[in-house]
């Protein structure tokens, strides 16, 4: 069961999050709504939807991202999971993800606490029965110059991609780091 102050959290960061599309306001919504009506919203054992919390590591140049080859869906995804009882917010969450399943340390991310893009996907490897959707809140981080990745038990590979040259890139994939490249170019500019 995740905490109280995880939930409080997740309503407070989608709240204000302004979303860059009606598409993603639609799904901020949706999100929330899923908070206000399960107190247990961001536990996976809340069935068949629970909120779960990632990041998209990318270069200081957000010329190249860093991706993990997930070892059940054999796809190449941005960091993240589920919340843990131990996580109070969700870009922790996503942080903790990040660490874990790259090998970087956290010092080595600059992490926008701000929510980049939201996604609801099936995941039929997740759970007994196989009918479950991560309402997937995601984030940004920087990783610093130097910053070496290494290979989790959660990871087949994990390796630095082109931004624009992710193999097997889905349209929300695309989305995603289409989206974290603006952010990072508005924040060079300011």
């Amino acid at each position: 069961m995740t905490s109280r102050s995880l939930h409080r959290d997740a309503l407070r960061t989608l709240t204000a999050w302004v979303p860059p599309t009606p598409e993603q306001a639609l799904l901020r919504d949706r999100f929330g709504g899923h908070l206000y009506d399960y107190d247990d919203g961001l536990s996976r054992e809340c069935h068949p939807d629970h909120l779960t919390a990632s990041v998209l590591v990318v270069s200081p140049d957000g010329g190249q991202v860093l991706l993990t080859l997930h070892r059940k869906a054999g796809r190449w995804f941005q960091f993240g999971g589920h919340c843990e009882p131990g996580d109070e917010t969700l870009a922790g969450a996503a942080l903790r993800e990040a660490v874990e399943e790259s090998g970087l340390a956290a010092d080595e991310l600059d992490l926008d606490p701000v929510p980049v893009h939201l996604d609801e996907h099936e995941v039929p490897f997740c759970g007994e029965r196989g009918d479950v959707h991560h309402l997937d809140v995601r984030f940004l981080a920087v990783a610093r110059g130097g910053a070496r990745p290494v290979v989790s038990e959660e990871s087949l590979d994990v390796r630095w991609w082109p931004a624009d040259g992710i193999p097997g890139a889905t349209e929300e994939m695309t989305a995603l780091v289409r989206l974290a490249r603006e952010r990072i170019g508005g924040q060079a500019r300011r």
